[in-house]
């Protein structure tokens, strides 16, 4: 009996082609700064790295911000772009918290004005995933496909793993770049305390660094002495201003 193993070995490229999407997608986005960063980098690495995607967008809806987009083709980043009209594919997924297709945009559409620009950037296909990031952040992933039909059952999966594993990645970038924020005000703080802001002064002075620097050496000492940074300070400014022997 002859066995057709064809199949099989697609389905398996597939699992392969998406494993090696989420890797590269970990990788450009484990060490981003910030949010946009991130957006920038996931849209571009989906493009590139998805078989029959020709660009991809993404929405992003933050609580008392303006709407947020990225685009890997400019050209198109209307297509993403609340301010053209909330009547997309990305807002539809977003409202009903499910994937959203659409084959082939000349037959009838939903969001008939869209689906006209989109004709009109030379898009005919379009799959959207909604993405959770945090209680303040939601988006869509909008994967978008030049050719009528070319959006397959497995890009839909496709689109569903990334929407998840993107979700998750840019949670942490999210939290970085707060966490870098809390620690720059937490840096104005203490420099503007007086004992802390003359080590600082000193330091700045001796190696002519400029302040962060220097507090990252003040920093530095008082964990290799295991003692509070305000008493490393301390030290440092009763040293300095102490009397020389003549």
């Amino acid at each position: 009996m002859n066995l057709d193993t064809r199949k099989p070995m697609i389905d398996t490229l597939g699992v392969l082609e998406t494993a090696a999407l989420l890797r590269e997608l970990t990788a450009g986005l484990i060490a981003v700064a910030g949010f946009d960063e991130g957006l920038d980098r996931l849209v571009r690495i989906a493009r590139d790295a998805v078989p029959g995607v020709d660009c991809c967008g993404f929405t992003a809806l933050r609580a008392g911000e303006p709407a947020g987009v990225a685009a890997s083709d400019p050209a198109r980043a209307e297509l993403d772009d609340l301010r053209h009209g909330p009547d997309t594919p990305a807002m539809t997924a977003i409202r009903r918290r499910e994937m959203i297709t659409a084959g082939d945009l000349a037959e009838e559409s939903p969001w008939p004005a869209w689906a006209e620009r989109a004709r009109g950037l030379g898009v005919h296909g379009v799959i959207s995933a909604p993405v959770d990031v945090d209680e303040q952040v939601i988006g869509a992933i909008n994967l978008y496909a030049e050719s009528a039909g070319a959006l397959t059952p497995r890009h839909q999966l496709t689109a569903m793993l990334l929407a998840e594993h993107a979700g998750l990645l840019l949670a942490a970038a999210r939290d970085r770049e707060r966490q870098a924020a809390r620690a720059d005000q937490l840096d104005t703080t203490l420099l503007a305390e007086g004992v802390v802001g003359q080590a600082v002064g000193v330091i700045m002075t001796q190696r002519g660094c400029p302040a962060p620097e220097a507090l990252d050496v003040l920093r530095s000492a008082a964990s290799s002495l295991d003692i509070p940074l305000r008493e490393v300070a301390e030290r440092l400014v009763l040293t300095v201003s102490r009397p020389r022997d003549n």
